[in-house]
């Protein structure tokens, strides 16, 4: 379990959940990323997100298997 904060490149407003994902190491490809998002297993400021192109900005945060990934 941990707790990490994201940071958007500069002049990016958002970032898709799949690639939030895809950068904090959890998932090595965007296949397995779009899985787990599809089978409910990822969470968007607390609740079950199914949308990989989902659109996160800062101050969301993002679940999956016990850790928090916040983008700042």
């Amino acid at each position: 379990m941990k707790n990490e904060k994201i940071a958007l490149r500069e002049g990016e407003e958002f970032i898709k959940l799949g690639d939030l994902l895809k950068l904090t190491g959890e998932f090595e490809t965007g296949g397995q990323a779009k899985i787990a998002i599809q089978n409910g297993e990822v969470t968007v400021n607390g609740e079950v997100c199914t949308m990989r192109g989902k659109k996160m900005r800062k101050g969301d945060k993002a679940g999956f298997n016990g850790s928090i990934f916040e983008v700042c």
